[in-house]
């Protein structure tokens, strides 16, 4: 499967099933997707007035060269693993601890409806925090690296637990080999230097909620009294950053209707000094006024195409930053267990509420017909792990021609469930937008490739 496309001036060509990009010349482009069908003779006949025979010639015989080297035109190998994939043992690697059912915001786009997940407020005891950390070492297999991250709700809420669960994290390294990855996600109202000096020490990153400007953080993201939380957040977020020295952070936010010119919200970050940055799409039910609309694409693709430029140009002058969905591997080739797996919800990676009960991902917290078990009985719905296993890009229809694939591995399990009520279908709008950024992150690899 092959994917064209042109961008900054760029002939980009992607051979979707081994990863190869390459940026070609006119005459290959216009070779490329008749090599496979037509001999040389009808592309010969068929480009003669806009190209030299000679130079038709070399073209043909560079792109006969990729393909010969599998670099073009591959087939895919993989399909094949599905049904041993769902055999294969579950090994978790990776919790989201729900440390609070609560916040002190009142995001109006928030899905877990100002932290209580279709529940009641509630924070993680102790208790079940170590016990959800003893599922985790038990059912890692030999995997060594676990991962934790601290969700909410604000888990800040909640942070005697938290230090207690890390130190006591801590405590099951040594006698069972492994070694934990500490995460946190925050909106910063509570941060203090106490929590900064402690995240430095112990979180391997952590994630600080803003939305960009002033006027659209403070919009979206209000205390409950409605007043806005930039002027107090921002400050405090700056200064964690700044902190973290060679530890990771990212600042993550969310654009929605009201403010499609996004790439003004990450140009406004990058000018505030953070340097690792996201800005996702909101996902809302369709009769919301923020939600995006299948109309408001257009714009979106316009906006990823200037914050591609953007970033080029920043990188150049020597003041780049990261963004999330343009950090594109392109060495490796797409992954055969990242393909299979996807994200790993519901069976590499499980959310915890604070009572202890299981679920696929946060964003299924609350979902009854996906609660999977609980700390205390261990995972009681075995049918949902193997419904997982199974939600791939494979599984997924839709998945079947789209060249971005490999990159989203069928995209959000939660969002297909959201907008088709079950797991193997796909989010179309979040679809467009994906192949908008891979599209973009392989232009930029180009341009900074060619400086």
């Amino acid at each position: 499967m092959i994917h064209r496309y042109k961008s900054n001036g760029y002939n980009i060509v992607l051979d979707v099933n081994s990863g190869s990009v390459h940026v070609v010349d006119d005459i290959t482009y216009d070779v490329i997707p008749m090599y496979k069908e037509s001999s040389y003779e009808e592309i010969l006949t068929s480009l003669k007035d806009k190209y030299s025979e000679e130079d038709i010639k070399e073209s043909y015989e560079e792109v006969k060269q990729l393909a010969d080297e599998e670099m073009l035109f591959t087939e895919d190998v993989y399909q094949q693993y599905i049904t041993d994939f769902k055999k294969r043992k579950t090994v978790v690697k990776a919790m989201c601890l729900h440390i609070a059912h609560d916040c002190n915001l009142a995001c109006k786009y928030c899905f877990a409806e100002e932290g209580e997940y279709h529940g009641r407020r509630a924070l993680m005891s102790l208790e079940v925090g170590k016990k959800a950390l003893d599922f985790l070492v038990a059912n890692s297999g030999n995997r060594v690296n676990l991962e934790v991250d601290f969700f909410g709700g604000e888990p800040l809420m909640n942070w005697d637990v938290v230090k207690e669960l890390v130190k006591y994290g801590r405590s099951l390294e040594e006698p069972n080999n492994k070694k934990f990855r500490f995460t946190l996600t925050t909106n910063g109202v509570l941060l203090n230097d106490e929590i900064m000096e402690f995240a430095n020490e112990e979180m391997a990153n952590v994630v600080m909620s803003l939305d960009g400007r002033q006027s659209v953080n403070d919009n979206m993201r209000p205390f409950r009294n409605g007043k806005g939380s930039y002027e107090l957040i921002v400050p405090k977020f700056q200064k964690f950053a700044k902190s973290r020295g060679d530890k990771s952070y990212y600042v993550r936010g969310t654009f929605t209707r009201e403010n499609l010119d996004f790439s003004e919200d990450v140009k406004h970050f990058a000018d505030l000094g953070f340097k690792h940055m996201s800005i996702e799409p909101v996902v809302g039910a369709p009769e919301e006024p923020y939600s995006i609309r299948e109309e408001d694409l257009p714009k979106i693709m316009e906006e990823y195409d200037k914050l591609a430029l953007e970033y080029i140009k920043r990188e150049k002058e020597g003041r780049g930053f990261n963004f999330f969905h343009f950090m594109i591997d392109l060495t490796q080739g797409p992954c055969v267990a990242q393909r299979l797996s996807g994200c790993g919800s519901g069976t590499e990676y499980l959310a915890v509420t604070p009572w202890g009960d299981f679920y696929p991902c946060h964003q299924f917290v609350g979902e009854e017909d996906y609660l999977m078990g609980n700390v205390y009985d261990g995972i009681t719905r075995t049918d949902i792990q193997d419904d997982f296993k199974l939600c791939n890009v494979y599984a997924k229809p839709k998945c079947k021609d789209c060249f971005a694939r490999y990159y989203c591995s069928g995209g959000c399990a939660a969002n297909s469930f959201k907008f088709h009520g079950h797991i193997n279908d796909a989010y179309d709008i979040g679809c467009e937008m994906e192949r908008k950024r891979v599209e973009c992150a392989i232009m930029i690899k180009a341009a900074l490739a060619d400086n």
